[in-house]
């Protein structure tokens, strides 16, 4: 029997649009749909967003069953299957849900949970979990909330496959893929990097090496091309000759 917390009240409605849904939300109700083999039509009711909430807040989330009680109808067993919500303020804009037979399977996605620290690991390797749910088929009172894959065993470059889990009663999965739940890495080697040390001496633009362009001066090399500046006293005679070519014979 559901608890009151997993009881959820809604209300019949007639109309469907996008101005009958906002007339809902702005009295605060969403509009909802109910669909299964059990029904001969969809369900349209409207019910409180709130109440939603506060109803799948429980350990199994999205699989908790509901006891769906709306006015003038009969009561019923649903799971909430899908919901649209405002991608900002995050409220509720619309809810659907599946009618559910209690003797009759349903699909539904159940967290798996890894346990054990792989020996691979130990050595180095890393675990990486390729799924982290899986598609199941039970009853309705027996979804499990959550399912657990012991991984200890596993050694580096080893898997753990769907056909190595183990299932509780009345729990089963439909595949003809051994599909790769988690799989323990070979840890990536590390790169060195050698950086080269400056070579003492090494050649400068201009073809000369710092210590060749000072080894008749003995001075320190001036910046540039082709090694020391000329000194201040002959900056007159190393200046190039005056536009023309023409000296002056003229005496002062």
């Amino acid at each position: 029997m559901a608890s009151d917390k997993n009881v959820l009240s809604g209300k019949p409605r007639e109309s469907s649009g996008k101005g009958p849904a906002r007339r809902l939300r702005a009295g605060g109700m969403v509009p909802a749909i109910v669909y299964g083999r059990g029904l001969s039509a969809p369900a349209h009711i409207a019910v409180d967003p709130l109440d939603v909430r506060r109803a799948i807040a429980t350990p199994l989330k999205f699989n908790t069953l509901l006891t769906l009680q709306v006015e003038g109808q009969e009561e019923r067993q649903v799971l909430l299957k899908d919901y649209q919500q405002d991608p900002v303020t995050r409220e509720l804009l619309h809810v659907d849900f599946l009618d559910v037979r209690e003797n009759e399977e349903v699909k539904v996605n159940v967290p798996l949970v890894l346990v054990g620290k792989p020996e691979g690991v130990t050595s180095g390797g890393i675990l990486s979990q390729n799924r982290r749910d899986i598609e199941v088929y039970v009853v309705p009172s027996a979804i499990p909330e959550k399912l657990e894959a012991d991984v200890s065993h596993l050694k580096i470059a080893q898997s753990l496959h769907i056909r190595d889990v183990k299932f509780p009663a009345g729990v089963r999965v439909k595949t003809h893929v051994n599909y790769t739940l988690a799989v323990v890495n070979v840890p990536e080697k590390e790169e060195v990097v050698v950086v080269a040390a400056p070579v003492v001496g090494a050649a400068v633009p201009g073809g000369a090496t710092p210590a060749a362009a000072d080894a008749k001066t003995g001075a320190p090399a001036a910046p540039g091309k082709g090694g020391a500046a000329p000194a201040a006293g002959d900056a007159k005679a190393a200046a190039p000759p005056a536009a023309g070519g023409k000296k002056d014979d003229k005496k002062k």
